[in-house]
């Protein structure tokens, strides 16, 4: 082989293209054996030929241990060195890489001959399962509509189901609400279970099933069956619990007898309540309460008046009959006082509430209050168990009003009779049988009152005699008007502080119109008995003796208001007289004072004639009379007088006598304005005038007189 030159010759020698070994070289020179694909074709060629030596040492290790057997081989393996191999290499390299690659491929085609072999197999068994598959899918097409039915079904049971359990539910709940249980009807029907809380439950429900059980009638469709019996079976049920409660309230009002305590328990209040609902059981119960207190009253009563309490404390009413006054009292006291507490247990009985009204006072019924039936109710048990009262009471009030005599002691027991007729009427109403006894025993005992003062006023008028000299009121007047002070007294002792004023006046107003003017008529005739030869002494005497007696009498009305009619009308006498007692005052002051000829002159003389011409009136009489007028002055008492000494009124002696002074100076008054008209021609007027007092002037004179003097 020719040498190729060298590549470090020169610079710039190039590698001949034809030297294929340089080539070889260059490339296996700049072969980067760090790629990892060279890397590994290395590692295969490794492995390929240290497996060959391997081989070889194995089947010559193998040939030794077999010589003796095998004297047959001509020869032996040699066993190759590693340069020996990489020579062998060299040159077989294509060789071995197409045995290696042969080797391989007979494996690959034994492999996939197999796999081949296993490939049928798996066919067919995939054609068995394909079957198998198809089989199973009709299979389960089938099944699948079996259980579509079969679920369809369940389904349908499974609502069946549900509405079967809702329908039990509501058929519980229904039987639960609208049936008793067994507990709840022995308690309505056995007697052996009291009448208490288990019945007045049992009860309840009853109600509540059969006011729902309305709902059940009245439906769109109407009445349903099941509501109609329903209502058939509570109702036996619900009349057996009434009758039960009525033989228990029965059994229960025939214990409130004498002596039994009469309160009452909470199950007969609520049993009472419950038979309100039945008016005729409940009538029919109240029937024995009523005939039960009727008869238990009446015997108290008996035993109060004969016997007293218990150990005789307190003691009998009728030992009292002697003091008419405390024996009717006491008998319409204890009256009172038992239907008080009567009236408080059936209150208690109706389990009413008791309210703020005070005892007496007026019972106002009200018909859109509940109560208002019980209040009915308890007017009616009350009238019923203290009308048998009235006849005993009746027979001995009677007794005593007849055999009284004296007028106080009559009026006395009437006002008592009125006062317990009006609270009677207001605690048991006005329709009751004992309000109508009392008001009846009322109107006798006036009658008898009334016929005694007629009687009284009569004989006022039988003994007569003229007025005492000091001509005080008669010692008649004194005790007839000590008997009317007595009576107004009474009356005003009775009357219940809730009467108008009309009212309060008129219930007094007849005894008085009965008293009052045989009075006033009695002195009358008396003063008119007093005479003597002076006429005007006479009536000046009768003023003052009738003034007296009317002022007494007067007194003796004034602290009473009710007596405001007659006071106007003694008030009205009085001032009559009292203007007679200062008529005639004034003229005799006239006459002391020398005025009197000066004042009937001029009243008498006419208009053509002048004052002064008239002789009584003339200068020298008014100078005179001006004369005595003064004297009269400096004389005078202005606040008294003696003759007006007898009367026995404190203020009306002053009052007579300056009403009287009064007209003294408008009679000096007119005397002046007289004498100073031109026409009555007198002269030197402030000459007759002025030279006594009071000069002329009436300002003077009233001060004087110590008179205030009229605004005209």
């Amino acid at each position: 082989m020719a040498a190729s030159p060298s590549p470090v010759a020169g610079k710039g020698t190039i590698p001949s293209s034809k030297a294929p070994i340089s080539l070889r070289l260059y490339k296996v020179l700049g072969t980067n054996y760090d790629d990892p694909g060279v890397k590994e074709a290395l590692v295969t060629l490794s492995e390929l030929y240290d497996t060959q030596r391997e081989t070889q040492v194995n089947k010559r290790v193998d040939s030794d241990s077999e010589e003796e057997d095998e004297s047959s081989s001509p020869e032996k393996t040699p066993v190759l060195s590693r340069e020996n191999v990489a020579e062998k290499a060299r040159k077989n390299f294509r060789r071995d890489v197409g045995s290696k690659l042969a080797d391989g491929s007979r494996k690959f085609l034994q492999a996939f001959g197999e796999v081949d072999q296993k490939l049928d197999v798996l066919q067919s068994v995939l054609a068995d399962m394909r079957t198998t598959c198809d089989n199973a899918q009709a299979q389960l097409r089938s099944t699948g509509d079996s259980c579509s039915v079969l679920l369809n079904r369940a389904n349908r049971l499974h609502n069946q189901r549900a509405d079967v359990e809702t329908r039990q539910t509501i058929v519980s709940l229904l039987l639960e609400r609208f049936t008793l249980t067994e507990e709840e009807v022995q308690a309505v029907v056995s007697r052996d279970v009291p009448v208490g809380p288990r019945l007045f439950e049992a009860m309840t429900k009853i109600e509540q099933i059969r006011a729902d059980a309305t709902v059940l009638l009245s439906g769109e469709e109407g009445q349903t069956q099941a509501g109609l019996d329903i209502m058939a079976d509570t109702a036996s049920t619900l009349e057996q619990g009434y009758q039960k409660l009525l033989r228990g309230c029965c059994l229960e009002f025939s214990k409130f007898g004498r002596g039994a305590n009469l309160e009452v328990s909470d199950d007969t209040k609520e049993a009472v309540r419950r038979l309100q609902k039945r008016p005729e059981l409940l009538e029919e119960a109240l029937l024995i309460l009523s005939e039960t207190r009727h008869n238990t009253l009446l015997q108290n009563f008996l035993v109060a008046l004969t016997k007293g309490g218990p150990a005789g404390v307190p003691r009998p009413i009728e030992l009292h009959a002697h003091d008419p006054i405390r024996y009717v009292g006491d008998m319409l006291a204890w009256v009172h006082q038992t239907i008080a507490g009567e009236h408080e247990f059936l209150e208690a009985l109706f389990d009413i509430k008791q309210d703020k009204r005070m005892v007496g006072s007026v019972r106002k019924f009200n018909h859109d209050n509940p109560q208002a039936v019980q209040e009915a109710l308890i007017g009616q048990l009350l009238d019923t168990a203290v009308d048998g009262l009235a006849k005993p009471l009746k027979l001995r009030i009677l007794q005593t009003i007849k055999s009284q005599e004296g007028s106080i002691t009559s009026y006395k027991l009437a006002n008592l009779l009125q006062f317990y007729a009006v609270t009677m009427s207001r605690t048991v109403g006005e329709s009751a049988f004992l309000s109508a006894t009392l008001h009846e025993l009322t109107e006798v005992a006036h009658q008898v009152f009334f016929e005694g003062i007629e009687a009284q006023s009569r004989s006022l008028l039988r003994f007569l005699h003229p007025p005492n000299e000091d001509l005080s009121p008669p010692l008649t007047l004194y005790d007839h008007a000590q008997i009317l002070r007595e009576m107004m007294a009474v009356y005003d002792s009775s009357l219940l502080g809730d009467e108008d004023e009309p009212n309060r006046r008129e219930g007094f107003t007849r005894i008085l119109d009965i008293l009052i003017p045989p009075i006033i008529e009695m002195c009358e005739k008396m003063a008119d008995l007093k005479g003597t030869k002076d006429p005007r002494k006479d009536a000046w005497d009768r003023h003052i003796f009738l003034i007296n007696c009317l002022e007494y009498l007067e007194s003796v009305l004034h602290p009473f208001a009710f007596t405001m009619k007659h006071l106007g009308n003694l008030e009205a006498l009085i001032d009559t007289h009292a203007q007679g007692l200062v008529d005639s005052h004034f003229e005799q002051l006239l006459v002391d004072s020398g005025l009197s000829p000066i004042i009937a002159a001029i009243d008498n003389h006419s208009a053509d004639t002048p004052l002064s011409h008239i002789p009584q009136a003339s200068s020298q009489s008014l100078t005179a009379a001006v004369r005595q007028f003064s004297t009269f002055l400096s004389t005078l008492d202005v606040l008294s007088s003696p003759r007006l000494q007898l009367l026995t009124a404190p203020a009306l002696p002053g009052t007579i006598h300056r009403r009287a002074l009064t007209k003294i100076a408008l009679a000096y008054e007119k005397i002046c304005i007289q004498v100073k008209r031109p026409e009555n021609k007198y002269e030197f007027v402030s000459t007759i005038l002025g030279s006594q007092r009071p000069f002329g002037q009436t300002s003077t004179l009233w001060q004087l007189l110590g008179i205030q003097e009229p605004v005209r």
